[in-house]
């Protein structure tokens, strides 16, 4: 924006540009940011952040996120998850591998259903995943 439009502009001439002769617009009256949270801006804070401050929890020492990491996937995706080749091998007696881990999947859970029999190889599977699979003629194998 030019200088020529902006609204100072109209305030000149006027000795506090808009700003009070009492009160006066001095720099950071009530302290930067947020100052004063636990002191004169106690009521702000109580009113529309509670629990802002204090702590929560136990402390966990050295956590490693890494162990923690478990990507997981539903019965009904598994259905996508069949390579091409078994699909067209899978006959009578053979049933499609899905190996989850090899995909980047730790646990498979129990949401949709599945109606093809597969083999499926995780490091967790949940319990009612596993009645699926097994309902549907399929198996479960837990890889480390």
């Amino acid at each position: 924006m030019t200088t020529a439009l902006r609204k100072n502009r109209k305030k000149r001439g006027h000795v506090s540009a808009g700003h009070g002769r009492v009160g006066k617009h001095r720099k950071h009256p009530s302290g930067r940011g947020n100052a004063g949270g636990q002191h004169h801006h106690r009521i702000w804070f109580d009113k529309y952040h509670p629990g802002y401050f204090g702590k929560v929890g136990m402390r966990h020492f050295h956590y490693k996120k890494n162990p923690m990491v478990k990507p997981t996937c539903n019965v009904n995706q598994l259905n996508s998850m069949i390579p091409e080749k078994d699909v067209a091998a899978a006959t009578g007696k053979k049933v499609p591998v899905v190996d989850l881990t090899s995909q980047g999947i730790f646990k498979l859970l129990g949401k949709g259903f599945i109606t093809k029999p597969v083999i499926v190889k995780a490091r967790f599977i949940s319990r009612i995943a596993e009645k699926k699979l097994k309902k549907a003629g399929g198996a479960c194998v837990v890889s480390a």
